[in-house]
């Protein structure tokens, strides 16, 4: 008869090693205006109209393992009167984050959720401008390593809580 040794569920947890999964992602929210598509477009004929973009991550603990991540991404194409389009989303995603330190755990959820989402909140920035009449906007990739420092240190200059996660 074989020698069957049985492993403590936890340390057979921790022997696995760290793993991030994405549970469900999903449109929070979406929002897509274009005021006055006309006159805007008849201002700006053939010339790129100013854009801002804006992107900013949220996220907060569900359980031990599971966090909502937040993505959200404003873009704004045009000037004063003359507003092509305005586009608000926010792409969220439900983690589950085990065998990791609490050291690793926010930088997890606040860096590798939302670079995990991009791709689909960007297919998705691209779709709803293609289809407001515009050229579709692809954005460009996002410095998510740099965004975290930047908040985080924002968080440490101003005393806030560093987040939920």
């Amino acid at each position: 008869m074989a020698d069957e040794t049985k492993q403590d569920p936890a340390a057979a947890a921790a022997a696995a090693g760290p793993s991030i999964n994405i549970i469900t992602q999903y449109i929070k929210d979406l929002s897509y205006e274009s005021p006055n598509p006309a006159a805007a477009m008849q201002k700006f004929q053939g010339k790129a109209p100013p854009m801002n973009v804006a992107v900013n991550v949220g996220g907060k603990a569900l359980s031990d393992s599971d966090y909502e991540v937040d993505l959200s991404i404003e873009a704004k194409a045009g000037d004063g009167d003359n507003v092509v389009f305005n586009l608000e989303l926010v792409y969220s995603a439900i983690m589950r984050v085990e065998n990791v330190s609490k050291e690793q755990l926010h930088p997890i959820v606040f860096i590798e959720g939302p670079r995990m989402l991009f791709p689909f909140a960007r297919q998705i920035v691209a779709n709803t401008t293609g289809a407001g009449g515009v050229p579709p906007v692809l954005l460009q990739p996002i410095d998510f390593i740099g965004l975290y420092r930047q908040r985080v240190q924002q968080m440490s200059t101003s005393g806030e809580n560093s987040g939920t996660a």
